[in-house]
């Protein structure tokens, strides 16, 4: 199934953006992961590689990584990837290092599920995502790594996913699918001006990281190809995702933090995200916060967003056993064209690990600030629903205006304690008018 077209809508809002941007420069948070010199550079032609994509050049990425790994420049290598389609196993990353793929390069996953290496779960998923046990691990990866670019004229990664989601959809996975990208326990983490595409799982998984900047990607999948995420901030602090486009088969940015008890376990929190000029679509959620929350997530940012043919707009979920909190998340400026659910925060959404899972552990959401939303051909405006023994407080729902393909969507809340202001259709009335004592929108800055 083929990537959708952009309506007319969405070229009209980036000429708008355009002229808007061209006033004056941008906000950005990308400056906290600068772009690095290089004091040397090798090309992976050096080392035997050939760009037919037939010729297997693992051999030729692992020595070149390796030359690397091992060489004494303080700061670091650019590994230059020419035009030509490279076919490779998985491999990985190293500390100083930049990944160049230039105008017409492709890095191409081998399509060999039965050689594909095993890691451990994650320790705050105490399993693999999909089974139990191992997973395999991600086509490129990095663990406890600094200084890390993968940057380039717009070459491409490709996953290279369908063995992979056939196994998924017949049932005959024997261990969690691959990543396309995954950065762990790693710091000063910039990804820029490259095409991800066809993963065979989520696209780009940085967890327990900090210090993460992913702009001016574009990140591609079929629509119907199962939990290909665009980009997952997992336990990960001081992240950074800017002006992107992505369209795949599941949420486009899902930022999680562990799963039920293994995550609470864990402890580690994703906190101090920003999402911003992000354009896409997606069968499922345009943004998401969850469902692996367990270990908290705080002080996420999100906006300038442009979504359209897409399941839901925002999309913030949890569920009971999960425990962690859900606060100070922030979104605004969100435009979207022809989508089921304009926004859905949800206390019931995602499956367990096993049956381990505390039923008293309930999340905690709140401080949740959603304003400035635009849309059209909406099918329900929202659906807010908390826990009966945790309601979700501090609501805050500003300037949110949504028109529907069969009249007026509708609102569906429960459980919930909080604010509406300048909202229509008409926001449930659970979410209390801002001219009520204690609004939390009236309190907002």
């Amino acid at each position: 199934m083929g990537i959708s077209r952009l309506p007319i809508s969405v070229f009209v809002f980036f000429l708008l953006s355009a002229h808007h941007l061209s006033l004056g420069d941008p906000i950005t948070c990308s400056g906290i992961v600068p772009m690095k010199h290089r004091s040397q550079m090798l090309s992976i032609s050096d080392f035997g590689a050939v760009g037919d994509g037939t010729t297997l050049n693992t051999n030729a990425f692992n020595a070149a990584i390796d030359r690397i790994r091992n060489a004494s420049s303080s700061e670091g290598t650019l590994l230059y990837v020419p035009r030509g389609v490279y076919l490779t196993q998985s491999f990985n990353l190293t500390s100083h290092m930049t990944l160049y793929l230039a105008d017409g390069a492709v890095i191409k996953a081998l399509q060999d599920t039965e050689k594909w290496p095993l890691i451990d779960p994650l320790p705050s998923y105490g399993r693999g995502r999909e089974r139990p046990g191992s997973r395999y691990i991600s086509f490129i990866h990095g663990d406890g790594l600094t200084d890390v670019v993968i940057t380039g004229k717009n070459g491409t990664i490709d996953g290279a996913g369908e063995p992979w989601w056939n196994m998924w959809r017949h049932g005959t996975l024997k261990f969690t699918r691959p990543g396309l990208i995954e950065f762990k326990n790693s710091s000063d983490i910039l990804i820029s001006h490259v095409v991800l595409q066809n993963s065979p799982f989520w696209t780009l998984h940085p967890v327990y990281c900090s210090g993460v900047v992913v702009h001016h990607v574009t990140i591609l999948a079929p629509t119907d190809s199962p939990n290909t995420d665009g980009i997952d901030p997992d336990s990960s602090s001081n992240v950074c995702i800017e002006d992107s486009y992505i369209s795949t088969g599941d949420d486009l940015v899902a930022v999680k933090s562990g799963w039920d008890e293994y995550g609470i376990a864990y402890n580690r929190p994703s906190r101090d995200i920003t999402i911003r000029r992000i354009t896409g679509s997606s069968p499922f959620a345009g943004i998401a916060i969850g469902s692996e929350t367990s270990g908290g997530i705080q002080n996420v940012t999100v906006e300038n967003i442009t979504l359209y043919n897409s399941g839901i707009g925002v999309h913030i979920k949890t569920n009971i056993g999960r425990g962690g909190s859900i606060q100070g998340i922030t979104v605004s400026g969100i435009h979207l064209e022809k989508v089921r659910t304009g926004i859905k925060i949800s206390g019931n959404t995602g499956d367990h690990p096993d049956d381990k899972f505390n039923t008293s552990a309930l999340p905690v959401v709140q401080g949740i600030t959603i304003k400035n939303v635009w849309g059209i051909k909406v099918e329900r405006a929202g659906m807010v629903q908390g826990l009966k023994d945790a309601p979700f407080t501090n609501l805050c729902f500003s300037n949110v205006t949504f028109t529907g393909t069969k009249g007026s969507p509708i609102w569906k809340c429960s459980d919930v304690v909080g604010a509406a202001e300048k909202v229509n259709p008409t926001a449930c009335p659970e979410l209390t008018s801002t001219s009520q004592q204690g609004g939390y929108c009236g309190n907002q800055a």
